[in-house]
């Protein structure tokens, strides 16, 4: 990891790589789009048979009996797996169904109306999509917990059709698939997945959004079928930020290095005021990541760790990067913290709880999205409808004042329209 203070003879240093961290995620992607740009295309026109083929390419779609595997996992395949899973993963994963969905029912927005004015209602209704794809990241490591992080609060917002795709699925993933009560689950991944859920194939209807983390080239792509399917949020490589004072530093460089773990494209960033405990993170880390190669990868590629003037400079910093993943020291740093994706608050609440059976989503904005939105969350799912009924008392209360901002605006047919309701001319 890279040390570097904010001010002083390294301030040019930090600013620069404050510069490079928040340009990472235009940069990372444009490295991709090109080939991106051909797989969508190529999907698009050739539907069916061009998904086969970028999927015995990239995700190791097999050839059995000189046939193809099938794209579409089924049932009995997920039920297999699911009863040769071990019993304690099993039931980890039905304890993280649990806490996920109960987390999701809690974020579900109700149904209300309000009275601004007599004879007059407004509120607002909640219907769920109609169908969405739930991308789960199959490749360096098994990811059964994206599955049941995407598809919980799609099934807790109502919607219709859930779609998973994920490439080279392990064993895990189709028991995820099971508990979860996926019916369509295709082995496929990268940009062809998210081009043959966006368009549609001759046997993959296409879905209303798309959403889950993935690589580059899956984040690339989501971003350019974004104008024609809906998206969640740039998820793209993982991102972990430690803003701390006072913390722990054998327990700050574990979650670095546990999230560094991810890709090594991972981007870990340790701010603080205090130059003592930069210091012992630093070492703490060089010596944790010794024996996780692709961490220790990330680390010394992407790790930094600044060292502020002051603890305002390091709350601000820390609002500046957007992290989608960050750790504070004591649930007092909640009331200055603005961006970032989800807060883990003390020495006691590892980032990898979040990752798992917490309950809030692992699916988290990167890039520093994380200024714009949260994670992803059961309101990805759903739409807010909203509604307003007037009486003929009620619009003679307030029709006046519309008319009155219509004529303002030069919008005769507005005014007209209300003056027509109203039941003749004012």
């Amino acid at each position: 990891m890279k040390l570097v203070k904010t001010y002083g003879e390294s301030a040019k240093a930090a600013a620069a790589l404050i510069e490079s961290i928040e340009q990472r995620g235009a940069t990372n992607t444009a490295r991709v789009e090109n080939t991106v740009s051909t797989i969508l295309a190529d999907v698009r026109q050739g539907g069916d048979e061009a998904v086969m083929e970028y999927a015995a390419r990239f995700d190791g779609l097999q050839c059995i009996n000189g046939k193809s595997q099938p794209l579409l996992v089924t049932r009995e395949e997920m039920k297999a797996a699911w009863d040769d899973t071990d019993a304690t993963l099993r039931e980890a994963m039905e304890i993280a169904q649990a806490n996920i969905r109960a987390f999701a029912e809690a974020q579900k927005p109700g149904e209300w109306t309000i009275e601004p004015a007599a004879g007059v209602q407004t509120g607002q209704i909640v219907r769920p999509l109609g169908s969405v794809g739930c991308y789960v990241p199959g490749g360096r490591y098994p990811l059964p917990s994206t599955l049941i992080m995407t598809v919980t609060p799609a099934q807790v917002a109502g919607v219709a059709r859930i779609v998973v795709c994920s490439p080279k699925p392990a064993k895990e993933t189709l028991a995820a698939g099971w508990l979860c009560g996926v019916t369509e689950f295709y082995r496929m991944g990268g940009a062809q997945a998210v081009a043959a859920m966006a368009f549609g194939t001759q046997t993959i209807g296409r879905v209303e959004k798309i959403v889950g983390p993935g690589n580059l080239y899956v984040t690339a792509a989501k971003a350019a079928v974004s104008h024609e399917c809906g998206i969640d949020m740039p998820a793209g490589p993982t991102e972990i930020g430690v803003m701390s004072e006072h913390g722990d530093p054998a327990g700050i460089a574990a979650d670095l290095v546990a999230q560094a773990e991810h890709d090594p494209e991972t981007l870990a960033v340790l701010i603080t005021p205090s130059e003592t405990l930069a210091e012992a993170v630093l070492a703490e880390v060089k010596q944790q990541a010794k024996a996780n190669e692709i961490a220790e990868q990330s680390l010394t590629a992407q790790g930094a760790i600044f060292v502020t003037k002051t603890v305002t400079e390091a709350q601000d910093l820390t609002n500046r990067l957007a992290f989608e993943h960050l750790t504070v020291d004591n649930t007092t740093d909640l009331k200055w913290v603005q961006n970032a994706g989800s807060v883990f608050v003390g020495q006691y609440s590892p980032q990898s709880m979040g990752d798992y059976v917490s309950g809030p989503n692992h699916v988290l904005p990167t890039g520093r999205a994380g200024r714009i939105r949260g994670g992803l969350s059961v309101m990805d799912f759903l739409k807010i409808i909203t509604v307003q009924e007037y009486t003929r008392s009620g619009l003679a209360h307030l029709g006046p004042h519309a008319i009155a901002m219509a004529e303002a605006e030069g919008l005769v047919g507005h005014a007209e329209s209300v003056r027509v309701k109203m039941g003749g001319k004012q």
